[in-house]
């Protein structure tokens, strides 16, 4: 392969790479506003179905449909194409990593979470885990968009859902849209922790 062969790939693939980080960061934007594709096109003067194929990376908008979408979305286009700072740490060593405390609780010593994933800009998915002491509470129920997976790592916990009761113990696991109400306690007689993913990054 010669040069003028190499760098017409390097471009091609470069495009496809832009287009997909476009295409996610222009998703995460609109779900985070709680807009619909239909909402969302309509608003920026353009089809739903051209929308959608640019959210999955099948098409690029032209820079006039784009200044809309982002104006629509109150963000702007540079934020659509930043890259991750590639000194960005890969490697989070134990009892190294961050640990937040929240507010004060209503019983027990409360909750804490140690960061899996740092907070950054260029991260489309937030990671902690929850450390809840005994009789340990969440404040809520809260909602908010987005969606939630967990993996209980140790102890017994009540997780409440849009007012539905579920009970965890260790190696139990859980999904749902985070429009729901939710909230957790810890029903255990230790501390109980789950390994907690959500998108987007919601603290």
């Amino acid at each position: 392969m010669n040069k003028i062969d190499q760098r017409r790939q390097d471009s091609e693939a470069g495009a496809i790479v832009n287009a997909a980080r476009l295409g996610t960061r222009l998703r995460l934007a609109r779900q985070t506003r709680g807009l619909t594709l239909k909402t969302l096109a309509t608003a920026a003067n353009c089809s739903e179905s051209l929308l959608s194929k640019i959210e999955n990376g099948r098409a690029s908008p032209s820079l006039p449909m784009l200044h809309r979408l982002v104006e629509v979305l109150d963000t702007n286009i540079g934020w659509m194409f930043e890259d991750v700072n590639d000194d960005e740490e890969i490697v989070f060593r134990a009892g190294k990593r961050p640990l937040i405390a929240l507010d004060a609780l209503r019983r027990g010593e409360g909750i804490s979470l140690e960061r899996i994933i740092p907070y950054s800009p260029g991260h489309l998915l937030q990671c902690n885990i929850h450390h809840i002491e005994r009789d340990g509470e969440s404040e809520g129920p809260i909602h908010h968009v987005g969606e939630e997976v967990g993996y209980v790592l140790t102890g017994r916990i009540e997780l409440i859902v849009d007012g539905k009761s579920h009970k965890l113990a260790t190696g139990d696991a859980f999904v749902f849209r985070s429009e729901l109400p939710h909230h957790y306690r810890n029903i255990g007689d230790e501390r109980a922790s789950i390994f907690w993913v959500n998108t987007p990054a919601t603290f």
